[in-house]
């Protein structure tokens, strides 16, 4: 309370439970002040209908491109998370020994001095460890406000990577993936964006169209980190 004005405290206090996370009203996104708005703002559209992809990717007018599509990598990343903790049960460095989608592409990982193979559980936290280390870098993303072209073209090779997560759990761990998919639709999500802003080539996209399961076909290979 200020001056009789109850103040509204967008915040998650200690002891709350689950459910009632992030239950305050809805902001306008021009009413946000913070360097965080436009994060605060996926989230915000995410929470009202996950199944929204087009109200999500929907940018704000005048927002800049470049951190539009620097904090939607961010947001994927922190959501992939989750599904990298399902995938522990499962897939195992002695079951999964490779990063492969189907049986025809095995994936190098590029956390290495030298791109190597490495177990798909151990490609995933290498990936997203990746990720996170250089979507906090101060040297190409040192502001959420304003991002260099530059730095918006190192978003590709992230995502690139990202998408093979989907693949392998999509191809060999499928009943996780579709748990996932069902109460986040993430991998629409994600495919939705980089085809809509053409980041990565189409001919990446492996995965079938998610609502009617018509599968992509591609040839045997091996892909380069």
């Amino acid at each position: 309370m200020a001056d009789g004005v109850q103040v509204l405290l967008r915040r998650n206090r200690p002891g709350s439970k689950t459910k009632d996370f992030c239950r305050w009203p809805d902001e306008p996104f021009e009413e946000m002040d913070s360097t965080l708005a436009v994060q605060q703002f996926i989230q915000q559209t995410i929470r009202r209908d996950p199944a929204n992809l087009e109200a999500i990717l929907k940018m704000p007018e005048a927002q800049d491109e470049g951190v539009w599509k620097y904090e939607h990598l961010r947001q994927f990343c922190m959501e992939l998370n989750g599904l990298a903790v399902r995938l522990q049960s499962e897939c195992k460095p002695e079951t999964c020994t490779q990063m492969t989608a189907t049986e025809q592409w095995i994936f190098l990982c590029a956390a290495h001095k030298t791109p190597k193979e490495c177990p798909a559980i151990d490609y995933t936290r290498h990936t997203l460890d990746g990720a996170a280390c250089l979507l906090n870098s101060n040297k190409y993303f040192p502001s959420r406000v304003s991002i260099k072209e530059s730095s918006v073209a190192k978003l590709g090779s992230v995502c690139r990577r990202v998408y093979r997560i989907f693949s392998h759990a999509y191809f060999h761990h499928r009943a996780i993936f579709d748990s996932f998919e069902k109460e986040t639709h993430l991998c629409k999500r994600f495919t939705y964006f980089v085809t809509k802003y053409s980041i990565i080539s189409k001919e990446i996209l492996i995965l079938p169209k998610l609502d009617d399961e018509t599968p992509i076909t591609q040839p045997v290979g091996e892909s380069e980190a």
